[in-house]
Order: C-alpha cells, then structure tokens, then sequence
C-alpha cells in the first residue's frame, strides 16, 4: 500500500461538479492499493498517518500528529500510485489491487483513520474523476510504502 501524505491548510475533492470532500487543516492523502496488500497494511497505514509528527509545535519543529492538532483527514484513492514506469514509456497498473479488493482495502483505511480518534475525514468518490484543490502547508509532502516500512 502506498500513501502521499501532504500537509495543507486546506483541501477538497469535487466530481461531477460537487464537493464529496473538504478538510481544514490537515492531511490529503492520496492511497493506492497494490494486488499484495491486506487489512494489516490498512490498518498499519492509518495508524502511521495519524501519529506521524509533520506538524510544527511552539518552536517550529516538527514534532505534532494529526491528533495532535486536531486536524482532518481527505483520503482519496489513486490507483496510479501503484504505476510501474521502469520499461518503456506507457506505465503498468499491473500492480493495482483489483477492483473489489481495492475498493474493500480503502474502506479500510477510511475506517481504521476514524477509529484513531480524527475528528474529521473526508473522502473522495471511489473510481470516479476527481479533481482536488488544495493548499500545501510547508510544503510537507511524505511518501509512505508498507513494502518499506513494515518489512515483512
């Protein structure tokens, strides 16, 4: 699973013309699903995402979470986080979870960030054309890959 946390002051996500989601300060995260992944990275991921210290305390250095600041949560799915670019010029989504598994491991992620105690998260439209304004605070922009970060 891998996830592009960006640290904003604000976000939203609109399809077909209307808003599906809208956060103050806070995280978008776009998360793709890859074909390997399970509950224990979803849940690994949310967890991670909440408690990551990105955000500045009284002295300017990064030592808050999420939780900390009492931010919200835009969580947007982007299966072409799972693009394999090495060969050629036209990238692979042979790596993508397929449709259900990944639209089951979203929900996931969705549900494990509420369970952590954010008051606010907001999500996109699964599958659909999204377009996303945001403003990056910082910018504060985190890669997050479970292959690299939970070592199985």
């Amino acid at each position: 699973m891998k996830a592009v946390l960006q640290r904003v002051s604000s976000a939203k996500v609109e399809t077909g013309g209307r808003i599906a989601g809208e956060i103050g300060q806070g995280l978008l995260i776009l998360l793709g699903v890859t074909g390997k992944d399970g509950v224990d990275e979803a849940d690994f991921l949310a967890e991670k995402s909440a408690n990551l210290r990105i955000f500045e305390d009284e002295n300017g250095k990064l030592n808050r979470s999420l939780l900390d600041v009492g931010g919200g949560m835009l969580i947007v799915s982007n299966f072409t986080l799972c693009a394999d670019a090495r060969h050629g010029r036209r990238p692979s989504f042979t790596n993508a979870a397929g449709l259900e598994a990944a639209n089951s491991l979203y929900e996931r992620f969705v549900a494990a960030a509420k369970d952590t105690g954010i008051a606010t998260v907001q999500t996109g439209v699964f599958r659909a054309d999204m377009q996303i304004s945001l403003v990056n605070d910082g910018p504060v922009t985190i890669l997050l890959d479970t292959d690299e970060i939970m070592k199985k």
